[in-house]
C-alpha cells in the first residue's frame, strides 16, 4: 500500500469484526467448559482435560479482544455465538474443530485489517491469539485422529 492509498477497511469495520470474534470467543468458552465436563470414555480423558485448559485460554482471548474494541472506541459484544451440543463425544470434538477453523480464518483476516489501519499492536496481539487457536485446532484434530485442516483466511 503506497502512502496515497486509503485503507480498504475502516475502524468501524475492524470493531465490528472484533465483536464477531469476541462472540466466537464466548462461544468457545461455553463449549469448552461444557465439553470438558461431559466427554466420557477413557479415550477422551486427555482431551477433556485439555479442553478445560482451552476454556481458560479462550477467556484470556476474550479479555484481550474486548480491550482492543474498547481502545478503538467500540462497545464489546455480550452475546455468544450459538453452542452446539451432542450426546456423542466425536460430534462435540468435530463441532469444536469447525469452530476453531472459523476462528483462525477470521483472526487471520483481522490481523491484515489491523495492519492495514496501522494498528500494529492489535495485530501483534491477535497473532499471539492465533498461535493458541492453532494449537487448539491441532489438539482437536489429533483427538479425532485426523490431520489438522488448513483453515485458510476469511474473505
Amino acid at each position: 500500500m503506497s502512502k496515497s492509498d486509503q485503507p480498504t477497511v475502516t475502524r468501524k469495520q475492524l470493531i465490528e469484526g472484533l465483536n464477531e470474534d469476541l462472540s466466537r470467543e464466548y462461544q468457545a468458552i461455553i463449549a469448552y467448559v461444557n465439553y470438558s465436563q461431559v466427554l466420557k470414555g477413557a479415550e477422551y480423558m486427555n482431551i477433556a482435560d485439555e479442553l478445560a485448559v482451552h476454556a481458560g485460554e479462550e477467556l484470556e482471548h476474550a479479555l484481550k479482544v474486548a480491550n482492543h474494541i474498547d481502545y478503538l472506541g467500540g462497545m464489546p459484544s455480550v452475546t455468544p455465538k450459538p453452542v452446539k451440543t451432542s450426546e456423542k463425544a466425536e460430534d462435540m470434538l468435530k463441532f469444536d474443530l469447525a469452530n476453531e477453523k472459523e476462528t483462525i480464518r477470521q483472526y487471520r483476516r483481522r490481523v491484515r485489517q489491523a495492519d492495514e489501519l496501522n494498528e500494529f499492536a492489535i495485530a501483534e496481539s491477535l497473532r499471539g491469539i492465533l498461535v493458541e487457536e492453532q494449537d487448539h485446532l491441532i489438539a482437536l484434530a489429533t483427538a479425532l485422529g485426523i490431520d489438522p485442516p488448513d483453515a485458510g483466511i476469511a474473505d
